[in-house]
């Protein structure tokens, strides 16, 4: 069986950018672009069970998983600090399978898991979007529930997910 391409979201997905970008916002309140200090995306703290249920989905024999971020426009060194990140909490070998890109619906895929719909081209993106953070995935255990949940493998059910082929 062909493994699924899916491509995760790093900022709000696997780490939490929203609480250190408050956090920095507090701390440096004249500093207009917090994720422009050095430091910002390297320090990011991870999404509770993100590191987990990728490491699932990396293992697994049903998905072909890549790390889809945008860099950050205000700091150049957000590219590098992103790299650091992903070997930090995973392994140098899945730093091969880090994309960084400002336009998401560039690239083909089956599944891509995002915190947002549309914005940085993921209205274009022409595979299947779960809305991480929704109500429907709030969270990765429910991430982890549909993804490896039998009823999802066997039966194709991808209704519950925002199917983006449909609009093309």
């Amino acid at each position: 069986m062909k493994r699924k391409t899916m491509y995760i979201d790093m900022d709000n997905v696997l780490c939490n950018y929203d609480f250190s970008y408050l956090k920095y916002k507090k701390k440096f309140p004249n500093i207009e672009y917090p994720q422009s200090m050095e430091g910002f995306f390297l320090n990011l703290e991870p999404i509770e069970d993100s590191i987990e249920t990728v490491k699932k989905i990396i293992s697994s024999d049903i998905y072909d998983p890549y790390v889809l971020t945008a860099p950050s426009t205000h700091n150049p060194i957000s590219y590098m600090e992103k790299r650091i990140w992903i070997e930090n909490y995973f392994d140098y070998n899945f730093t091969k399978k880090l994309i960084i890109s400002s336009n998401k619906g560039l690239l083909k895929g089956d599944f891509l898991i995002d915190d947002n719909i549309e914005g940085k081209g993921q209205e274009n993106f022409e595979g299947k979007i779960i809305h991480f953070g929704s109500s429907e995935f709030p969270n990765w255990q429910a991430v982890d529930k549909l993804l490896f949940c039998s009823c999802f493998l066997l039966s194709k059910r991808n209704d519950i997910l925002n199917d983006n082929s449909r609009h093309s």
